[in-house]
């Protein structure tokens, strides 16, 4: 369809749709996928590296409702690729959904945004879920995700899975009774400190650009009707080593005995695997116990840890004292971590806090 035939029927139809016109060039979003990228809502998990990029490709695309669902405030450090930031946020002291929700009325005032400050957990993700057309993965641990995949699966709602780490990169579309849900790929979770963290690895830019540009892509198939185009594989991606896979996985859920998709046990919205925090009267600490099982590998943690601060551990315990933001921004926190997962974080009463700096730090 030529562009001069777009505007004459966007003058008959919704002239707001005129945004778009490049994009609706494209032959199957046109018109009507358009206008279904309007209709459409969704829930953006996270709203850091990758979430800001989803969303902002997302609200300049057109996707008419976006909740956005993140516990964090902004740092410096976040600004090299969380791309709706900038220091006058930094100033002005603001949580990341609000933030987001401030640009994204500049950037497409048509957006309706919701802005909640919260920890996503088993308690509030069901009721955040409540009748969106798809969920997003802007998260940063496994839990979460964990937690997204029991709420997709047994309320029958498509979410984007994605996760990057210095210079790899992951994605995956996950379609309630299509695909394979991301317990079939990964049954449990990692132990702790097995998988390095942004904070401990470090990530680039462009790395966090890939995905969630895959990510935002294959939204706007499914939120478009152009499910037959979506993609069936883990994609995967080393931009250093400028490797590029699709990795074929459309028979792990019927290879797999996954206690998610095929038994039906919602473990991780039940609350059942949820790690717990407790503060600790008159410590200025909060404990946060992991239900994961794992013995911990104090060495590789150390190792992760070893731009973080000077980490020391025995055979019973591993300690590390942890410095974020600087002037007056600046806090000091020690990360005592026991063989078992459990940890202490000194240094806040916040149980948000410590779970943010314990997965920051020690992952999953």
């Amino acid at each position: 369809m030529a562009l001069s035939d777009i505007a004459d029927q966007l003058d008959k139809a919704d002239p707001t749709l005129a945004r778009y016109n490049r994009q609706m060039l494209w032959a199957p979003i046109g018109i009507e996928g358009q206008k279904k990228l309007k209709a459409s809502k969704v829930l953006m998990v996270g709203c850091g590296a990758l979430g800001t990029v989803l969303a902002n490709l997302l609200a300049r695309a057109g996707v008419g409702q976006m909740t956005i669902v993140d516990r964090d405030f902004i740092e410096i450090s976040n600004l090299q690729r969380q791309v709706l930031f900038d220091h006058d946020d930094i100033d002005q002291n603001l949580p990341k959904s609000i933030a987001a929700k401030n640009k994204i009325a500049k950037i497409n005032p048509d957006v309706s945004v919701e802005a909640v400050v919260a920890d996503v957990n088993h308690t509030n993700i069901e009721q955040l879920a409540a009748g969106k057309d798809l969920l997003l993965d802007g998260t940063d641990n496994f839990e979460t995700r964990f937690l997204i995949n029991d709420v997709s699966i047994k309320h029958n709602v498509p979410w984007i899975y994605g996760a990057c780490i210095s210079a790899m990169g992951l994605a995956m579309n996950i379609l309630p009774n299509e695909t394979p849900c991301l317990r079939c790929i990964f049954e449990t979770m990692p132990p702790p400190g097995m998988n390095p963290t942004c904070d401990t690895a470090g990530v680039l830019g462009p790395t966090v650009s890939v995905v969630s540009s895959w990510q935002a892509l294959e939204a706007m198939k499914l939120l478009t009707g152009n499910r037959k185009d979506l993609s069936p594989y883990l994609f995967s991606f080393d931009l250093w080593d400028n490797r590029f896979q699709q990795l074929n996985v459309k028979r792990a859920r019927e290879l797999a005995d996954c206690p998610c998709c095929k038994h039906k046990k919602f473990e991780f919205l039940s609350g059942a695997f949820t790690s717990s925090t407790t503060s600790l009267c008159g410590r200025n600490a909060v404990q946060i116990s992991s239900t994961g099982g794992h013995k911990v590998d104090f060495e590789q943690i150390a190792a992760n840890l070893r731009n973080v601060g000077k980490p020391s551990f025995n055979k019973f315990m591993l300690k590390c004292p942890i410095v974020e933001g600087t002037g007056e921004r600046r806090k000091e926190y020690e990360l005592t971590l026991f063989a078992d997962g459990r940890a202490i974080l000194k240094g806040t009463n916040d149980a948000s806090t410590a779970k943010a700096l314990y997965s920051k730090y020690v992952g999953a």
